[in-house]
């Protein structure tokens, strides 16, 4: 079993950054992917980021590429999601998951995280 807990969501203007943090315990070692998806009210859970265990190889969705930066933080087992120029279309809850398969889909995650939310202001 894989627990994950996020933090770091928050309300911010448009244009602004935030830092989540998503911090993995249990068997993380059967863990092939960590990643980061969002649901906004109403919508469906979406893919965000991700990061693949075996060589660091990150995913984005392409609504975040160029604006989202996924990475390894220094504690272990710890997988950030840095989120600079945000808009109020990423306004959603984030939950932070993990798959023992290399997958983008929410369905062949295993592991979730209690979402942290973030909201962007115009």
């Amino acid at each position: 079993q894989v627990q994950l807990v996020e933090s770091g969501g928050g309300l911010v203007q448009a244009g602004d950054s935030l830092r989540l943090s998503c911090a993995a315990s249990g068997s993380t070692s059967s863990v092939s992917l960590l990643a980061w998806f969002r649901q906004a009210p109403g919508k469906e859970r979406d893919f965000v980021a991700a990061i693949r265990s075996a060589d660091d190889t990150t995913y984005y969705a392409d609504s975040v590429k160029g604006r989202f930066t996924i990475s390894r933080g220094i504690a272990k087992d710890t997988v950030l999601l840095q989120m600079n120029s945000l808009n109020p279309e990423d306004t959603a809850n984030y939950y932070c998951a993990a798959s023992q398969t290399v997958s983008l889909r929410a369905i062949f995650y295993r592991h979730w995280g209690q979402g942290t939310q973030v909201t962007v202001s115009s």
